[in-house]
């Protein structure tokens, strides 16, 4: 509702396998080179995002593919077959960042970068990678790869003129949220203020198309069609002060994201919160990332660098997150 359908679909959702098709212990820990502790713990979260890894682990893309030169779906392929097949403790992500300016220009080996800029270039990149060869694609098509079908959503902005109660409903598709905590305690307050409508200040002038003048009005967001992995970014930088935000807030295990959505009235969309990643530093200019993931036995770990070790879903949860990765 509200998006034109896609003519073609490039990877069809009933493919996609949510749970692990095998179970075993982790797989190796990741060498740090000097400042690349942000691509660790991305390339670690994906390699544990259980439908992205049964899906390349079944060779399916590199079997078909037709890209010329670096292909990131194969890169991760390859990665993720080496650090869940791996009888060494740790491996070097080699591949990965040999290519860096393949997966976002502003990249330098040796610099440290934000690890979910990461995120976002190497999700993008994968994308990309799995249209390639695919001819001319419409928006709603382009929308269907594999990576859009498992961390891909749509939200939905709702404007209502509070003159005469009018509405006008947009759609925009995402593949992570980006949540500003600086009022809040807990994840379930933001989502909470998120899906709340807010009036429209004088800047953002609204022109109603039914009563034809300029009238105040809300603006209401919620999530209209849920990924299958949802993404979200605690924003730790003050965009007033540029200082980190270094408090404590509150996340589930467990989260329904039926409260949030457009259709309230459903069955409730539990989601697991699987890998999360950390920043330690007093700023956000520097410090060093790590993460937790869960594996495929069921068991968390913490994974810092080329170290991985047990831990209990009590330390996961008492983490200063950065990222939370939820899979329904």
């Amino acid at each position: 509702k509200g998006t034109a359908l896609p003519q073609r679909t490039v990877f069809s959702p009933e493919k996609i396998c949510r749970d692990w098709q095998q179970r075993q212990r982790p797989g190796a820990g990741l060498f740090n080179l000097g400042n690349t502790c942000y691509v660790n713990v991305i390339l670690q979260c994906l390699t544990y995002t259980p439908p992205l890894a049964n899906y390349l682990l079944s060779h399916e893309h590199s079997q078909s593919c037709q890209q010329q030169g670096f292909c990131m779906m194969c890169t991760m392929e390859g990665h993720i077959r080496k650090v869940l097949c791996s009888s060494a403790s740790a491996i070097l992500p080699g591949s990965v960042l040999r290519d860096l300016k393949f997966i976002g220009e502003e990249f330098q080996y040796g610099r440290q970068e934000n690890a979910y800029e990461f995120l976002r270039c190497t999700l993008n990149a994968m994308h990309r990678a799995c249209l390639s060869g695919r001819g001319h694609l419409d928006i709603s098509s382009q929308e269907t790869t594999i990576v859009r079908q498992i961390f891909g959503g749509f939200m939905k902005y709702r404007v209502t003129c509070l003159s005469c109660q009018a509405v006008v409903d947009s759609y925009k598709a995402f593949l992570d949220v980006s949540l500003d905590i600086r009022e809040a305690s807990s994840l379930i307050t933001v989502l909470e203020d998120c899906v709340t409508p807010k009036q429209l200040d004088q800047k953002e002038c609204f022109r109603c198309s039914k009563c034809k003048k300029k009238a105040a009005a809300s603006k209401k967001v919620t999530v209209h069609h849920a990924p299958r992995v949802l993404t979200l970014c605690l924003e730790r930088a003050d965009q007033r002060t540029g200082t980190k935000i270094s408090k404590f807030v509150e996340y589930p295990e467990y989260l329904d994201l039926r409260p949030y959505m457009s259709d309230t009235a459903g069955e409730p969309l539990l989601c697991s919160l699987y890998a999360i990643v950390v920043h330690s530093g007093d700023t956000c200019l520097e410090g060093h990332f790590l993460c937790y993931t869960k594996a495929s036995n069921g068991l968390w770990y913490k994974m810092d660098d080329e170290f991985v070790d047990n831990c209990d879903i009590h330390t996961v949860l008492g983490q200063q997150a950065y990222l939370l990765f939820y899979a329904r």
